[in-house]
Order: structure tokens, then sequence, then C-alpha cells
């Protein structure tokens, strides 16, 4: 397989998509689900699945074998025969186990995954040095035509519904409302911080399960998507005209931000029941929006999932993948929630990954546009590299050569 001029390109012969089994700790997900096979056949690719990599979200081998993949012996064969190496956490998301398959793989291999680019960018230094051209899905542009391909939201859809159904667990109290001969309950107060996909999904849920919900977040555009779900926008007299990044992410605002932004929250946090804060900035650590103080103020039995714990956390007391507990107030910090429904989770990442492998792979062949925005914004290695400029700032090199240069 050729990496040459502006355009990758493959060999004459179909090509094999290769998936192998998560090695991250607790990762139950796999990244092309048996439903994938006959598309990814259309567009000339042929699935070799290690025996076993979907047990665990519930998709046996057989499953894949009735839709026409095949199941390698082990996982050093995909490695050998495979083409294209489709994971879920490649490295960087996987530093310690994904550094195992460096050595499997091989120079002109093409990687697809979520890599954590941004995040830990010398795995993609790893990477450019075993010669593999790698595509860092976290990394898709968030424009119209790509939105098929959109790990992150999809996989952001699963943390916000799945936190909802954590912290209503962990509350010593319902959600509804109810009018019982015994009494009436009233419902749950619920504050939402961060109204991206991940927070509006957990706004619809906790409305769903009958709570009160109120939601905020610095980018006054999405008080509309907030209201059309049944939840309350909370507004706090900021300035927030340059609080929104590219691709309709929040950006890091400075401290003196933050601290007005937390004296303004304190009052609402302190009314709540739950909170759940998702509020993340690629590849920079999170912004502590909930003071210790603000958990002080809380009632006995509340509780907060943070959904930014693996990034330092929007909670001043949380601890990833770790239950805390400070006077009385429960705080949780998961770190990989769509893990914990791996079978839809692996549906929906499947989905995403056949788009974009069908955007990449035409009649057998890998032959695109560098200078096409998914392609280009997505490709982190090639031909022994970095060349994602996000990337190599992040690693503090110069941006390559206009020829070729992606991101």
């Amino acid at each position: 397989m050729a990496l040459g001029g502006g355009r990758l390109v493959g060999k004459d012969t179909g090509m094999i998509a290769g998936v192998v089994r998560e090695t991250y700790p607790g990762e139950r997900r796999v990244a092309l689900v048996p439903a994938a096979v006959v598309p990814l056949g259309k567009s000339g690719l042929e699935v070799l699945i290690e025996a076993g990599a979907g047990i665990e979200a519930g998709y046996p081998d057989d499953t894949y074998r009735e839709r026409g993949a095949r199941i390698a012996a082990d996982r050093a064969e995909v490695f050998a025969r495979a083409d294209v190496i489709v994971a879920v956490r490649g490295l960087g998301a996987n530093p310690a186990a994904g550094r195992e398959d460096l050595d499997r793989m091989k120079a002109g291999q093409i990687v697809v995954g979520m890599l954590d680019p941004l995040w830990r960018p010398e795995a993609c230094r790893e990477l450019a040095e075993q010669g593999v051209a790698a595509f860092s899905l976290e990394l898709m542009p968030r424009i119209t035509r790509a939105q098929s391909m959109d790990v992150l939201s999809s996989m952001a859809t699963i943390s916000g519904y799945k936190a909802v159904l954590l912290a209503a667990e962990a509350l010593p109290r319902m959600f509804p409302m109810l009018m019982t001969a015994a009494g009436t309950v009233t419902p749950a107060r619920v504050f939402v911080v961060g109204a991206g996909v991940a927070g509006l999904q957990a706004i619809a849920t906790a409305r769903r399960l009958g709570a009160v919900v109120h939601g905020y977040d610095v980018r006054p555009a999405v008080r509309e998507q907030v209201e059309s779900l049944g939840g309350k926008f909370v507004e706090l007299p900021l300035e927030t005209a340059q609080a929104e990044g590219t691709g309709g992410y929040a950006k890091a605002m400075d401290e003196a931000f933050y601290r007005r932004q937390r004296e303004m929250m304190a009052k609402v946090v302190a009314e709540s029941d739950v909170v759940i804060t998702t509020a993340a900035v690629p590849g920079k650590k999170s912004p502590v929006l909930v003071t210790a103080e603000m958990v002080r103020g809380m009632g006995p039995g509340s509780v907060i999932v943070d959904l930014a714990a693996e990034r330092g956390g929007n909670c001043e007391l949380s601890q990833p993948d770790q239950t805390v507990v400070e006077g009385g107030v429960s705080i949780l910090g998961p770190t990989n929630l769509p893990a914990t429904i791996p079978y839809h989770a692996s549906q929906l990442y499947s989905k995403n990954v056949v788009t974009f492998l069908s955007h990449l792979v035409k009649d057998g062949q890998l032959a695109f546009d560098i200078e096409d925005e998914i392609s280009r914004e997505t490709l982190v290695t090639r031909d022994g590299q970095v060349v994602n400029d996000r990337v190599r700032a992040a690693l503090g090199m110069e941006s390559p050569p206009s020829e070729g240069r992606a991101g």
C-alpha cells in the first residue's frame, strides 16, 4: 500500500479491515458489529476479526460468520493480514496495553480509532515511528457531512444517559413527583452543567424520569435546546461571547471567568439534589466548576456525577472511577460510561466507523484527497511523520510543509 502525493492509494485487490479485541481495562465495546460486514463489503473491505472480540458487547463469533466475516486464530494474525486496523481504543487512548501492539504493526498499515491525540500526543509519535497512517476519530470536524462519523457525539449520548441512571441509583430519593394515598413525593431537582451532547441527553433522561431539571452552559445559543427538552435554562450574568470555540465546543476561559462562574452557580448547586457536570475542553484539563465549599453547601444525600473526572474533573473533589463522600454528598467520577452499555455503544461506534471507512475506501482501494476536511483533520501520522497541526503543536513541533499537511 503506497502513501504518495496528496492522496493515499490502496492496492489493486480488495482490502482487509481487521478488528482486534479491546485490551483497555474495563473496555467491553467492539469496533465493528456484525451488521457492519455487509456495508463494508460493498466498499471492497473484507472483515477479519479476532476471536472473541465482540463477546463482551453481546456479539459472539458466530454472528460475524453469519454476515460473512472471517475469524482470526489470534491477534497476531489480524495485524499480519489486515490493511486497516480498526479499534475503539488505540494507542494513546489505551496507553499501557496498547503499546504491546506497536511491534505487530507494519509500515503502510492504516490505524483507525480513538487515539486521544491532544491529551497524549506522544503516542502519535510512536505510531509515526512504526510507519502507519493513523486516523484519530476524536478529531472529526463538526461539520454537517461528518455528523454520521462523529464518535464523540455518539458516545457522549450514552454517557449522558447513563450518568442520570447512576445518579438515580445513588440518590436516596425518587426522581418523579408522586401523589399517593400515603402522601405526596416531591420531584428531585437535577442541575446539568454543560449542554453539549452529553448534557442534553442527561437533561432529556432526567426529565423522562420525572425530575425538575435545570441546565447551564457558557454558550447562550444552547438555551433553546435545553428548553426544548423540558429543562429550565439557568442564566448567569457573565460575558460569554467568546466562550464558544471551534466545532461547537466550549473553549477554555481564564481563571477569573471560572471564579465568577462558580460564585454565581453556588446557589443553584446548593438547591439541587443531583448535579451532573459535563464541561470539557479538547486537549485541556477540565475546568473546576464545583468547589469543595459548594459541595459542603449541598444537602446530605445529594449526588454529583462528574463526567469530566478523567481530565481532572469539574468538581474539585472528584476522583476518576471512585465515589467520594463529603459531608453526606456522594461524588461519582466515572470515566468510561459507554463501555457499561457495550451493546448499543458498539452499535453506534461501528456505524460511525463504517461511514468513515466508506469515505476512505472506494472499490477496495484506499484513495482520498488529503485536502478533504474530514480526511485532513483526522489524519495524525503518515510516512513516518506526525502530520496533524494540532498534534504537532501539542508536541511542541513546528508545522510541517503545506503539501499533504493535516489539521
